[in-house]
């Protein structure tokens, strides 16, 4: 990879997000840490840079459309042009609880980060990729946003209504993404990155950091025969 690639990660400043970033940093590289905290966005960048790793936060809060046209200005002014966008920012609210426990805001918060601020960082950093020689779009979804996974038995914990649909809705940006997209030098795919021990859910996962962001950034530095428009893990692709 040319060392002058850009790429932002949004949700960088922890856990999968921070990884990814890390990795491709060591790759060459140059990395915009979108993050909603100043203290940890730094924290962050500050940790990448003693490893030799170019890397500059970037404040981006996804729900916030000022955040997001603040950074796409930032990225126009500095660097000119934007290579890869992960769309990694994403919360869950259920702990645990059922369908019929939530409430209707629980479903308009998680749809606020999960969809809309993705659907809101996408639109915004459009016009930057289609600099690119070669776009690309990596969107954190799930395996729970699968209608095939979730149509198997599975632990009621992971029956999770607002955050398996918020990844469905996820899925089907990238689908209807690509196909917009289809005659340009980007190429846009959903990850799956599994269940990791992270802080949206407690902790609770089974796969480490570094598992999971294998997929995201094999799908951040496809070459141009590369798919577009798929849902994949590393073992593949998943199951609409």
């Amino acid at each position: 990879m040319n060392k002058s690639r850009t790429v932002l990660v949004t949700g960088a400043n922890q856990g999968i997000g921070f990884e990814t970033a890390k990795e491709l940093g060591a790759m060459g590289f140059t990395v915009l840490l979108g993050a909603r905290s100043s203290d940890r966005g730094k924290e962050a960048e500050e940790t990448l840079v003693k490893e030799g790793i170019k890397a500059h936060f970037v404040l981006l809060d996804v729900t916030k459309q000022d955040t997001i046209d603040k950074a796409a200005t930032f990225i126009e002014n500095n660097y000119g042009s934007l290579d890869v966008l992960i769309n990694n920012a994403g919360i869950a609210v259920e702990k645990g609880r059922q369908p019929s426990q939530l409430d209707t805001q629980d479903l308009k918060e998680t749809f606020e980060t999960n969809f809309f601020g993705l659907f809101a960082a996408t639109k915004a950093m459009l016009p930057l990729l289609m600099k690119s020689t070669a776009g690309r779009i990596v969107n954190i979804s799930s395996g729970r946003g699968s209608f095939a996974n979730n149509l198997k038995p599975v632990d009621k914990s992971l029956n999770a209504l607002a955050y398996n649909t918020s990844k469905s809705a996820v899925n089907m940006l990238t689908l209807t993404f690509s196909k917009e997209l289809i005659d340009t030098n980007i190429k846009i795919n959903s990850a799956a990155p599994g269940y990791t021990i992270t802080a949206i859910n407690d902790f609770k996962g089974h796969r480490t950091v570094q598992q999971a962001a294998e997929i995201i950034v094999k799908l951040a530095t496809l070459d141009e025969n590369g798919p577009t428009g798929g849902f994949f893990d590393e073992n593949g692709t998943v199951p609409w």
